[in-house]
């Protein structure tokens, strides 16, 4: 595959991926200066100063910084409560790690539907789930809410719901650091939220991953299981079962230079978003996934095709950019669809089965810009002109 030819010689094509990191001269000066300090373990200045810069933007108080967003996620569901002899409620459109997590600490996931126009949790279908859960005498520890692709969850509608079946709200909000809901910062509704800075997050530190909450005696509890519980004594003194679950000092320095530049990162991507949602406007059966909210970071932008109307199918645009070399990917598979958890209890509609078989997610980096953007646009435009 080659775009151009120079001397008589292809030009070979570079592969345009779907989300990759965003790094540069800042994370690389702030990395050295970690390791120059001599602080590599996970422990030291910029993992302390990377929790307190991520408590101040998302307005919580209290964070902890992890090895992974699952790690997060696994902290977050014992810390309240989890355990056997319990359910935790999840959206069935996520990925497997909001579900393995519920299981890693013995409880058991009970899936919900998704809302068709966001992909986010269904509310309408939480108040009987719960009741009915809480009736047959199931426990509920928590009801996770899901950010799908940085678009916040419904929390005005949520929240009550949660609160008067007497359930704390846990937010997966994986994909959505620096998005917004009514003014408020993604990761701040539940009794604590989760971020992950993966590798494909709209930031990362390579792998790693941050808890944050306003409850001191939570996040107290959080940093002692991270630390494999050991006693604050001199020998090594172990009442609980831990975790080695904190983050790098080094990788803490990447993601302060990540959240420094964080902003500029999210208009990126949402002048992505906004380009896609112009060039889709005029094609008939399609949509961009939560498409209007302001207060999304624009992790992913996942167009739904109605194959009927459009007259193609998301796997065909897909099949037509991996010819040149542009990566995309399908929805989540709805996880009580996973070989995994075929046995799990589930309240379904098919919004998420429908959005999994009509869904593509598009290229939606920060670093996608200049020739590879139009790049991107041109093979799009190219298929749709041959499937109009």
């Amino acid at each position: 595959m080659v775009d151009q030819y120079c001397g008589g010689r292809p030009s070979p094509v570079r592969r345009i991926h779907l989300s990759p990191p965003d790094v540069g001269p800042t994370e690389e000066a702030l990395v050295v200066a970690a390791m120059r300090s001599g602080w590599v373990a996970p422990a030291g200045p910029d993992l302390d100063a990377f929790e307190r810069e991520v408590a101040d933007r998302v307005g919580c108080g209290y964070a902890v910084g992890v090895s992974s967003g699952t790690a997060a996620l696994h902290l977050a569901l014992v810390a309240v409560g989890a355990g056997p002899g319990t359910v935790v409620v999840v959206p069935t459109l996520t990925f497997v790690a909001t579900a393995n997590a519920v299981t890693y600490t013995g409880a058991e996931p009970v899936f919900v539907d998704c809302d068709p126009a966001t992909g986010n949790v269904d509310v309408e279908l939480l108040p009987d789930l719960l009741d009915d859960l809480q009736r047959r005498g199931r426990r509920v520890a928590a009801v996770m809410a899901v950010d799908i692709n940085g678009v916040c969850a419904d929390y005005a509608r949520l929240l009550p719901v949660c609160a008067s079946a007497g359930v704390p709200v846990v937010e997966d909000s994986a994909q959505a650091l620096g998005s917004t809901y009514e003014g408020r910062h993604a990761g701040s509704f539940g009794r604590v939220g989760i971020f992950s800075f993966n590798g494909n997050k709209i930031m990362t530190t390579s792998s790693g991953g941050m808890l944050v909450s306003g409850d001191s005696a939570l996040i107290s509890r959080v940093r002692r299981l991270s630390t494999q519980a050991r006693e604050p004594v001199a020998h090594y003194e172990h009442r609980d079962i831990g975790y080695n679950y904190r983050l790098s000092n080094v990788l803490a320095a990447l993601g302060r230079a990540q959240l420094r530049r964080l902003d500029g990162m999210i208009e990126r991507r949402r002048a992505l978003r906004e380009r896609y949602a112009k060039l889709f406007a005029s094609v008939p059966g399609t949509r961009i996934l939560g498409d209007g909210d302001a207060g999304s970071n624009c992790w992913l932008t996942s167009l739904v095709v109605e194959p009927a109307t459009a007259g193609w199918r998301a796997a065909d645009l897909g099949e037509h950019l991996a010819a040149h070399d542009i990566e995309t990917r399908p929805m989540f598979k709805p996880m009580h669809r996973q070989p995994a958890h075929l046995d799990r209890q589930a309240v379904v509609t098919g919004a998420a089965e429908r959005l999994f078989a009509s869904g593509i997610s598009l290229p939606s980096g920060s670093t996608l810009l200049g020739a590879d953007a139009d790049r991107v646009f041109q093979v799009i435009e190219e298929f749709l002109v041959r499937h109009r």
